[in-house]
């Protein structure tokens, strides 16, 4: 067992260890005054651990129910969330009471998003069930919907009060979606440490998982504890995101988080080595680490329209956007640059 704790608005810990599902009662008991908790799933975990999970909060003593949505991003939608905050208020939640988003990204984000508005802001626990969720989209406290416009341009900053990590919950995955959650972890390694990605390339990251996780979630919980509103330091998380986030909407979200991310990656490093900022050893060994968790690296989407979804990144500010870009495996910095130029800089990575 792994414990790292946040330091945010408010201090929390995330705990990382195989079964700590089954605890998830008594510590969220522990969390002090309250009665009754609303489960956030989605159709494809609920079979697995909506039970267990129910289980617990009744041994310790509290009330739950569930709400069920059905999986994918499609799902993290404003219609769902009105029907999310009914359903809380539909079961008379208090103050006191709590949100367990029980999941993956998507579910985490909407649920998050509800518990922080729901009566201005009830308490809210991440029980992530996908390595993606875990290093990423739990920790930190960035809750969101997509709107039509793109993805996360609605939601707010909420730090959870509690993670429970159970890296259990990962022998379930399909391996496309293990993969996806591997593209975050390398997303660590190749912003700021070398050591991981080192790694990661030398072993697998099945083969200490609970170590890795512990990692990422301590690389972010540094970054988010200087950086909370993402004004600075903390978009340097967005490794690959931009690119990222106009793949999966030029997809109309077929091609998934990680995937997009990965391809996102390894575009922009193409960019940076194009611009004379990286070398041709640093694209290779992107590459060739995404490669071997099965990530793609390419993309048929054109520079133009990768670069029209960018423009509705949630980041811009004043016509400009920071990119991510690297100076080597380990050494990532902010790139600021005009929106007219992006589409030239996308050129250059897609050759």
């Amino acid at each position: 067992m792994r414990t790292v704790t946040v330091n945010a608005s408010h201090q929390y810990d995330v705990v990382i260890a195989s079964g700590i599902m089954k605890e998830a009662g008594a510590r969220i008991k522990n969390l002090g005054r309250l009665s009754k908790v609303a489960i956030v799933t989605d159709d494809n975990v609920e079979p697995f651990y909506e039970g267990e999970v129910q289980s617990s909060l009744e041994k310790a003593g509290l009330e739950s129910v569930t709400f069920t949505m059905k999986a994918g991003e499609e799902s993290k939608c404003a219609d769902n969330f009105i029907r999310l905050l009914n359903f809380l208020a539909d079961h008379k939640l208090s103050r006191t009471d709590a949100v367990v988003a029980l999941g993956g990204g998507v579910v985490g984000d909407l649920a998050g998003f509800a518990a922080s508005c729901y009566l201005r802001g009830i308490r809210f626990i991440q029980i992530p069930t996908t390595l993606l969720a875990a290093v990423d989209s739990s920790v930190g406290g960035k809750t969101a919907i997509d709107l039509s416009a793109g993805k996360n341009l609605a939601g707010t900053f909420y730090q959870p009060s509690l993670v429970l990590c159970d890296t259990e919950a990962f022998s379930t995955l399909p391996n496309e979606v293990f993969s996806d959650g591997c593209a975050e972890v390398i997303k660590y390694g190749a912003i700021c440490d070398k050591e991981l990605f080192q790694t990661l390339k030398d072993e697998d990251i099945r083969e200490n998982i609970e170590a890795v996780v512990a990692r990422c979630v301590e690389i972010k919980s540094e970054i988010v504890a200087e950086d909370e509103f993402d004004t600075g330091k903390r978009q340097l998380l967005n490794f690959g995101h931009t690119i990222g986030h106009a793949i999966e909407a030029n997809s109309n979200y077929r091609i998934s988080h990680g995937s997009a991310v990965a391809i996102g990656m390894a575009v922009i490093t193409r960019c940076a080595a194009d611009m004379g900022i990286c070398s041709k050893r640093c694209i290779e060994e992107i590459e060739a680490i995404l490669e071997k968790y099965g990530l793609p690296v390419k993309t048929h989407f054109s520079a133009s329209a990768l670069a029209q979804k960018a423009k509705s990144d949630k980041k811009i500010a004043s016509a400009s956007i920071n990119l991510v870009l690297p100076r080597d495996i380990g050494d990532c910095f902010l790139y600021n640059t005009s929106l007219n130029e992006i589409e030239g800089i996308f050129g250059r990575g897609l050759k």
